[in-house]
């Protein structure tokens, strides 16, 4: 939320927003199974579709969010995260956002809108845990 919040207010053009809420990590600090949240809108059909999340780890998140936009009809689907973990996991080879704002080293980090099992979400910064 406070990605797309930021963003939002440097965005100079008609827009509409939605929302879709996904996720592998729930409470925990390790990835899983995807879990839907609140799935893709269909008013996405027929448009091109920005999709902003705070983080790419693997990127399996924001591939299946992605391919769930271009299923309901999206002409275009592009991405943009706020930061990329720098490690040669991804969900495809060489698989990067469109839009990144910076790249870290791959250990795991909450505040900003980013949560650690669930808390800290409005911690002011971004904080990387200890020996993860």
């Amino acid at each position: 939320m406070i990605v797309g919040g930021e963003l939002l207010t440097r965005l100079h053009f008609p827009l509409e927003v939605g929302y879709v809420h996904a996720s592998r990590y729930g409470f925990s600090t390790v990835g899983s199974e995807l879990e839907w949240l609140s799935p893709a809108p269909a008013m996405v059909q027929g448009r091109t579709v920005l999709l902003v999340d705070d983080i790419l780890d693997e990127g399996v998140t924001l591939l299946s969010i992605k391919q769930a936009c271009l299923q309901l009809g999206a002409t275009q689907v592009l991405t943009a995260v706020l930061l990329e973990k720098d490690h040669d996991r991804k969900a495809c080879p060489g698989y990067h956002a469109d839009y990144t704002g910076l790249v870290i080293p791959d250990r795991f980090v909450f505040g900003y809108g980013l949560d650690i099992e669930g808390l800290w979400r409005n911690a002011p910064g971004i904080y990387a845990l200890k020996g993860m």
